[in-house]
Order: C-alpha cells, then sequence, then structure tokens
C-alpha cells in the first residue's frame, strides 16, 4: 500500500508526527541539559547585556545541578542571543559559581 494513493493513512501519519514533535519540544522547554527553564531563568541578569550582575546563589545552585558539557553545546548557538543572552558572559558562570568548567568549552 502506497502512503500517497490514501489520504487518510497520509493524515493520520502527519498527525503522529506533529503530536510527537509537539511532545518533544514541550518536554525541552521545560527541562535542558538537566536544569528546568525556569532555573536557566535564575541566571539570566548574569548573561544579559549590557549591564550583567554577579551570579545569584539561586542561579548558582540550579547551575550545580545542570549538565555543563550538554550546556556547553549551545555556546555556538544563535539562539542564545535572540534571547538576549550573551555566550561569552555564559561560559563564565561556572567559574564565577566556583564550579568545575567543562574541558573545550
Amino acid at each position: 500500500m502506497k502512503i500517497n494513493n490514501n489520504p487518510k493513512l497520509l493524515l493520520a501519519l502527519m498527525v503522529l508526527f506533529v503530536v510527537v514533535v509537539a511532545i518533544d519540544l514541550a518536554e525541552a522547554q521545560s527541562n535542558i541539559c538537566n536544569i528546568s527553564v525556569s532555573d536557566l531563568m535564575k541566571c539570566k541578569p548574569a548573561v544579559t547585556p549590557p549591564n550583567p550582575t554577579q551570579p545569584t546563589a539561586d542561579c548558582c545552585s540550579a547551575l550545580s545541578h545542570a549538565d555543563l558539557h550538554c550546556l556547553c553545546g549551545y555556546k555556538n548557538s544563535k539562539l542564545l542571543p535572540s534571547f538576549g543572552i550573551d555566550p561569552n558572559l555564559a561560559i563564565q558562570l561556572p567559574r564565577k559559581c566556583n564550579l568545575p568548567h567543562p574541558p573545550n568549552c
């Protein structure tokens, strides 16, 4: 049976694809590299120019539970600047929080 000859099957597959993508996006938005988006937002003032603050204790605590190597994968992402985040400031957070800095980051 060819999919393109069966509109109902094609529609069902398209709906399934959309549902799977939506679930993946929802999970990705709620948890990134073992840290929740709400916890990541605690660090935003420390990585937002032009007047970044020092990371707060809440930021450092949240960051201590994150997969820092995973977060390094975002350092060249075009998404960070679109959210107002300076990647260079973000890379400095582990050091400022006295956390081990991932190698090659």
